[in-house]
């Protein structure tokens, strides 16, 4: 695909070094039919836009927060090992996991579960596909249990 050829979102891509992620973006929602999403988005390049409050109309600036950064992690399984076997492992060594072949992967930030998916290729790099986020009310009542 020429870059002529290539969506805007995929151009906008292209700036921040994320093209061949983009294009894979697209491709998967074309293959899903699923191409009715908002134009626009962390692909994009665009500039998120501030949003308003309730009633008071003030202009909160969303990009204030939009720089601080935090801990994003993909889980594949966990498990509970005494410290013997811990010090017993080796190159080789097998340590097995609660979570089956095959079950999607947990994506968590700071800890906290915000979505699952599968892993993808992409030239030779591993990714994630997001196939279940977690709504927000849901991560608010998952947040207020612990």
């Amino acid at each position: 695909m020429a870059s002529e050829d290539k969506p805007d979102e995929v151009q906008g891509a292209a700036d921040d070094g994320m093209a061949d992620w983009a294009e894979a973006l697209l491709e998967q929602k074309a293959s899903d039919g699923v191409g009715d999403a908002a134009p626009g988005g962390p692909l994009s390049g665009d500039t998120p836009k501030p949003f308003t409050s309730g009633g008071d109309g003030h202009v909160n600036d969303i990009n204030m927060v939009l720089d601080i950064p935090v801990q994003l992690s993909v889980e594949l399984g966990r498990t509970k090992v005494p410290i013997k076997h811990i010090l017993q492992l080796g190159q080789g060594s097998v340590v097995e996991l609660d979570a089956l072949a095959g079950e999607p992967m947990d994506v968590l930030v700071n800890g906290y579960l915000i979505a699952q998916g599968e892993v993808v290729v992409v030239n030779d790099k591993f990714g994630i596909r997001l196939t279940d986020v977690v709504t927000p009310s849901e991560r608010l009542k998952r947040v207020s249990r612990n």
